[in-house]
């Protein structure tokens, strides 16, 4: 079944993707719950039609977003986590903690778009993180969970 995509559906596609997908999955959830329209030949017209009013608009925030990659390379970050014996952190450190340590250096990035190599953080030491600013502008940042000082 072809679909055209209205918003960001996760493992199948970005807003505005032509999509193929089974049957069932588009009649019974994406269709239903406004996340995607049959793909038709009037559809298919229109869609073509927005994408081109849209490239230009779509340069400037690949800029903005290429902008905000470079600025994120250029952070060292550490992030204090509380620990156990040896290196076991009390907890975990995701996707949440990341958030918000960049919202303390200036730089609102949504959780959802954080994805740490391996899951949750458990023990210290150097990890990765890809963050997906724009679909096409995607930044690996290497950061470091360290011990809390007491």
């Amino acid at each position: 079944m072809e679909l055209i995509l209205k918003q960001d559906v996760a493992n199948v596609g970005f807003k505005d993707d032509l999509v193929s997908v089974k049957n069932g999955y588009g009649r019974n959830y994406l269709i239903p719950h406004g996340y995607a329209v049959l793909a038709t030949a009037s559809a298919k017209k229109v869609l073509a039609e927005t994408l081109k009013q849209r490239a230009y608009k779509e340069q400037n925030i690949i800029k903005e977003a290429t902008k905000l990659a470079e600025a994120l390379k250029a952070l060292e970050l550490k992030i204090e986590a509380k620990t156990g014996e040896g290196d076991k952190l009390f907890g975990s450190i995701s996707n949440a903690n990341l958030s918000e340590a960049f919202a303390a250096d200036g730089h609102e990035i949504e959780r959802k778009f954080i994805t740490i190599a391996g899951g949750l953080v458990k023990r210290l030491g150097k990890y990765d993180a890809k963050i997906r600013l724009h679909r096409d502008v995607i930044v690996d940042l290497p950061f470091e969970v360290i011990a809390e000082k007491s």
